[in-house]
């Protein structure tokens, strides 16, 4: 169909963004210029959250302490661990583990689950004494961090509360025990992930746990890579 003229001079004429909010050079940039815009007081939000993103591909650890800095912004703290998640070393790591020993609520929980994205086993203390903790969500994410980050010391933390603890919490560890005891697989731990599942399988488990183990452990007992 071809457009008159009169149609033609009615379509609205496309209204750019204000510099503010154009996304395009910021996400061109690389980790120094980045970090410039998180410093400067007079950056908007947007401009903020689209250096956090654009951190998540070039950011380096000269970028962490301007995104560690974001961390207790309620606004701005899951732009900041979206943009620490992937940076490498043990500074990112560092300032998550610093920061979970202040936060609270909502914002410390987002911290616990990028420690559980990161798999930091030197967190395994921290989310200790979280996982046992008065603060329910909290505990429940500290569970599932451990899960994530499996390994012996993790394992023991999240068997103590599954045995032994109660209520939301105790079924939290159990859950996140069925994620460690995969992860004790895939490391080449047969023996330690098939006794973690057979204590997940026991009849005062949470039924679909429950299940869940007994599940895995016929899988890992009828495969054909099973050592003989």
């Amino acid at each position: 169909m071809i457009e008159t003229t009169s149609q033609t001079k009615q379509r609205p004429k496309e209204v750019e963004p204000p510099p503010e909010f154009r996304a395009g050079r910021i996400m061109s940039m690389d980790s120094g210029q980045l970090v410039e815009i998180l410093k400067n007081p007079a950056s908007s939000e947007f401009q903020r959250m689209k250096a956090c993103q654009r951190l998540a591909v070039v950011g380096n650890q000269d970028a962490v302490p301007a995104l560690a800095a974001m961390l207790s912004n309620p606004k701005l703290s899951h732009y900041a661990r979206y943009g620490l998640a992937p940076i490498p070393g043990p500074e990112a790591d560092q300032a998550l583990r610093d920061a979970a020993a202040k936060l609270k609520g909502r914002l410390l929980v987002g911290v616990v689950n990028t420690i559980g994205q990161r798999q930091d086993v030197r967190a395994v203390p921290l989310l200790a004494r979280l996982l046992r903790g008065a603060d329910t969500e909290v505990a429940c994410a500290a569970a599932a961090s451990l899960g994530r980050i499996s390994g012996p010391a993790a394992v023991k933390v999240l068997q103590e509360m599954f045995l032994s603890g109660k209520g939301p919490v105790r079924t939290a560890a159990a859950e996140a025990s069925l994620v460690a005891a995969e992860g004790l697989m895939a490391r080449g731990d047969r023996k330690g992930a098939l006794a973690l599942y057979d204590a997940l399988s026991r009849p005062t488990m949470p039924k679909p746990v429950r299940l869940a183990a007994m599940h895995a452990i016929i899988l890992a007992e009828t495969s054909p890579s099973r050592p003989r």
